[in-house]
């Protein structure tokens, strides 16, 4: 069975199961075997040396195992490159918050967005939370599915030993941002500790999160009939307006797309922040703005899929002319 026929069905069991809350993912199990880590290395003097070496532990280990998987079954591999996707979880996640907000019950709706981010929710009003949903949706476009695709698809064209990297790409690629999510913060604590796992994933993430902005996420609004010219031109002017290098990226081009604005008063552990703004406000944020996201996520995904599989397609078919 070919790559291209093994990533189809990983995608479609991504859109039709997401991420059951039941089931012991292997970002679940990645992020024990840090806390594991983390508790050992964080006693060193140096810690960023011994944050360089979580990192390459984490991630060679997970690259490891991945190529193992990839020998034993080519039915493992698919079940585990569906597990890098999260088309599906981001969606549902964003709907329950939109569901809960339909219904009118404010608190709970705080509430269940504070699993999703790390700001504080308590003192939101519909608008901050329909943001905050937008700006979690928008981010996450990459970290949780273009960005999975792009090593996916790139470490198929790598084989050792006649076994496809993919999945090694893939896994590895989740293994980096796990590490950020969990230790590349810039506090006290994570600021030395963290480093490495931060700036691995600011340059993996690099030109994933321009291809997304710039054309996947674009073409998936014209598509939709979205303001697809809205998300270039905002993703050209405002995508540096972050502190990250490359989630401006995508919440750009998702904040022109959608005609709203991202940044402005956001609430960190008590502190308010002045976040810079992405994006023109040409309307109040309502919760259709959320339904219009879900679906700009979906087509994205889809574009996505495409793009990387005619790419792979016809650069197949050149190296093996060469």
């Amino acid at each position: 069975m070919n790559f291209i026929m093994k990533y189809g069905i990983a995608y479609v069991m991504d859109l039709i199961f997401g991420d059951p809350h039941w089931f012991p993912h292997p970002v679940r199990i990645i992020g024990v075997f840090i806390n594991f880590l983390e508790k050992i290395l964080y006693k060193t003097s140096n810690k960023k040396i011994s944050g360089a070496f979580l990192t390459i532990i984490v991630v060679g280990v997970t690259f490891i195992v991945s190529y193992y998987i990839s020998a034993i079954s080519y039915i493992l591999e698919i079940f585990f490159l569906y597990t890098t996707l999260a088309t599906k979880s981001l969606a549902d996640e964003g709907f329950r918050v939109c569901k809960i907000l339909t219904e009118g019950d404010l608190e709970k709706a705080k509430k269940e967005l504070s699993y999703l981010v790390s700001r504080d929710t308590g003192n939101m009003d519909i608008g901050q939370i329909t943001r905050s949903v937008l700006e979690t949706i928008s981010e996450n476009s990459v970290d949780g599915v273009i960005a999975p695709m792009f090593f996916a698809f790139l470490g198929s064209f790598i084989h050792i030993d006649g076994v496809s990297l993919a999945l090694p790409f893939a896994m590895g690629y989740k293994a980096i941002n796990t590490l950020d999510s969990m230790v590349g913060y810039k506090n006290d604590k994570y600021m030395d500790f963290g480093m490495v796992s931060a700036k691995t994933d600011d340059v993996v993430n690099f030109i994933p999160a321009r291809i997304a902005g710039g054309f996947i996420i674009p073409l998936a609004a014209m598509i939709l009939r979205f303001d697809y010219k809205g998300a270039w031109k905002i993703f050209s002017r405002d995508r540096l307006n972050h502190s990250s290098p490359n989630s401006g990226n995508s919440e750009a081009a998702f904040a022109g797309a959608l005609g709203v604005q991202f940044g402005g008063k956001t609430s960190y552990f008590g502190k308010i922040y002045e976040k810079p703004t992405i994006g023109d406000k040409k309307k109040s944020f309502d919760l259709r703005d959320i339904m219009k996201a879900i679906k700009l996520l979906y087509v994205s995904s889809w574009v996505g899929i495409v793009l990387f599989t005619v790419i792979t397609y016809l650069l197949d078919l050149l190296l093996k002319k060469m």
